[in-house]
């Protein structure tokens, strides 16, 4: 949402290691739920709770059983950490929890809980601060009643509603603060790079060296979850029946050879040249491996969102797989670049497709890795940030239906498209002159925003509007 302060946003807030489907509606949900059982502990009131409900508003109950968001707040309450949980036990421990009707809060302390009936899907009640609301309910022994409401606002980012959201990101002065893309493009001007910007700033909260390791680490996350979604067969979750396509498509591209790890592929899709069709092919399917790893309860990195979560990864893979990007440094600057677009966006505009809708995602991802790709490519600053308007400029408008509420269709298609269009974008902006542009990224922000609140909620990641209700479930063709 639009911000009137500065706010100091880390690279690590805008790439977040989670579990799919969705960062707004599975990420943040879990995060508030973890949240809620921290200020228990830290009220010693945990020991004492008889009682807790769940009342999911607007978006996340029109929503919520696609999305998973049932699952995440039960998987939260018990205290897993979405970043390190062993994903494949996941529904295991959901299982336990509705065959026992019983919930540890904090892993700890036993509660009655009820899934089917104590977690309650509000779908025409909306919370005014956000469409992504919920609350807790929580009853303790001597009969005290406690209420806790959060909004998830998109990529994961979580706020608590009565809280004075002054956190230590927040708070940090960074030496080169940036809030607009006319602000960086300012600090540009000294000669820096974007991702030099970014790392210094970084140097706020920690070293160059934490930094360059967390940053490897999420890329690391991303390139396993590519390498695993493209030999993963099988249908996905959720009652649509769509079957999983990377596995079928890198099968065919690599002529029915099997290869053991990540380095024996990337040899192999290398080998095969970089034709055009080729190279397209590939792309689209490091994006659909991806997003259809995140539809399966999967690990992915938010980026910015787990709905777009394949954008990114698909374009850096392109760039490392076609374009001689295999290399540490220019893999740090891709992702380093990528981040201050996506909190420029955040700044700006939103990176909810609850207030959104896909463009705020699908958009964003394809803006964030066109400004990447530029700079990774011997682009200008002006350039990359010329990319990522060209980007964002051809989705405006993108409307948020899922079918059934799922991340599934059309949103993992729309992975592959909205990478495509980030290598598009990337390459005209390459061939421009930026003093030429019509249309500068802050106005494209500008843009995006007020087509936002023009939006109807019904193209907002609610399932009321769009292919969500013209493709009836069932019947369609996947």
């Amino acid at each position: 949402m639009v911000n009137q302060v500065h706010e100091s946003i880390s690279f690590f807030d805008i790439f977040k290691i989670g579990v799919g489907p969705s960062s707004s509606h599975t990420l943040g949900p879990w995060k508030a739920a973890l949240q809620c059982v921290s200020n228990l502990q830290s009220a010693h009131q945990l020991q004492i709770v008889q009682k807790i409900q769940v009342l999911l508003y607007g978006s996340l109950a029109k929503t919520g059983h696609g999305h998973g968001t049932d699952i995440a707040v039960m998987m939260g309450l018990c205290g897993e950490n979405p970043e390190t949980i062993d994903v494949n036990t996941i529904l295991p421990k959901v299982a336990h929890i509705q065959a026992h009707s019983t919930l540890y809060l904090g892993s700890e302390k036993a509660v009655p809980f009820r899934p089917a009936t104590d977690i309650i899907f509000l779908k025409q009640e909306n919370l005014p601060f956000h469409p992504n609301g919920l609350s807790f309910l929580i009853t303790l022994k001597d009969g005290q009643q406690i209420c806790a409401t959060y909004y998830s606002i998109g990529g994961g980012f979580i706020v608590q509603e009565g809280v004075q959201q002054a956190t230590t990101y927040h708070s940090v002065e960074l030496p080169f603060p940036v809030n607009t893309a006319n602000d960086l493009l300012r600090w540009c001007m000294k000669g820096l790079s974007i991702s030099d910007v970014v790392m210094e700033n970084e140097l706020a909260w920690r070293s160059e060296e934490a930094t360059r390791e967390g940053v490897l680490h999420i890329w690391e996350t991303m390139r396993d979850c590519i390498y695993r979604g493209c030999h993963t067969q099988g249908e996905l979750p959720g009652g649509l029946k769509v079957k999983r396509r990377a596995f079928e498509l890198n099968k065919k591209l690599m002529g029915g050879t099997v290869a053991p790890d990540y380095a024996t592929w990337l040899s192999k899709i290398q080998a095969g040249g970089n034709c055009f069709q080729y190279t397209l092919d590939w792309v689209s399917c490091f994006a659909l491996a991806v997003n259809e790893e995140n539809a399966s309860f999967g690990r992915v990195v938010t980026a910015p969102t787990n709905g777009a979560a394949g954008v990114i990864p698909a374009v850096l893979q392109y760039f490392i797989c076609f374009c001689n990007g295999n290399e540490t440094d220019k893999i740090i600057r891709f992702l380093l670049t990528a981040s201050e677009i996506g909190s420029i966006f955040k700044k700006g505009a939103t990176i909810s497709a609850a207030m959104g809708g896909c463009q705020a995602e699908i958009g964003v991802s394809s803006a964030m890795a066109a400004a990447a790709l530029t700079e990774c490519m011997g682009g200008s600053q002006r350039q990359a940030l010329m990319a990522a308007e060209i980007a964002m400029e051809h989705h405006l408008g993108l409307t948020c239906d899922p079918i059934g509420g799922l991340v599934q269709i059309p949103c993992i298609e729309r992975n592959t498209m909205g990478a495509i269009k980030a290598i598009t974008a990337s390459q005209l902006a390459l061939q421009s002159a930026p003093d030429f542009a019509k249309v500068s990224l802050d106005k494209v922000i500008k843009t995006m925003w007020d087509t936002a609140l023009d939006m109807n909620s019904k193209y907002k990641e609610t399932s009321d509007g769009g292919l969500a209700v013209n493709i009836p479930l069932g019947l369609s063709e996947c």
